[in-house]
């Protein structure tokens, strides 16, 4: 084990593929990770999977979108489908 003081601070990512990238090529025994504590993570209800069909051009922009901000086109289409949803129930309760 090496001795802490001579540890490498972990670097930020601002994408996934960064990230992954990382992980793949870096010695994590030259970096700190005395800072990380066990995830559990919970959820609320099971996620569901269903299928919806798109236009060519759709997907283009969901890939466009997906690409800009270092995602996938399917975390892109989660994340309207749920501010939709929001944005939904939110007037309905209003």
């Amino acid at each position: 084990m090496k001795n802490k003081e001579k540890l490498k601070p972990l670097p930020l990512h601002t994408t996934d593929e960064e990230a992954e990238h990382f992980l793949d090529t870096a010695d994590l025994s030259e970096y700190d990770l005395s800072g990380f504590k066990p995830a559990h993570l919970k959820f609320a209800r099971p996620m569901v999977t269903f299928e919806i069909g798109l236009s060519p051009e759709q997907v283009e922009a969901l890939d466009m979108i997906a690409s800009r901000d270092g995602t996938d086109r399917e975390r892109v289409a989660r994340r309207f489908i749920e501010e939709g949803v929001s944005a939904s129930v939110s007037k309905e309760e209003a």
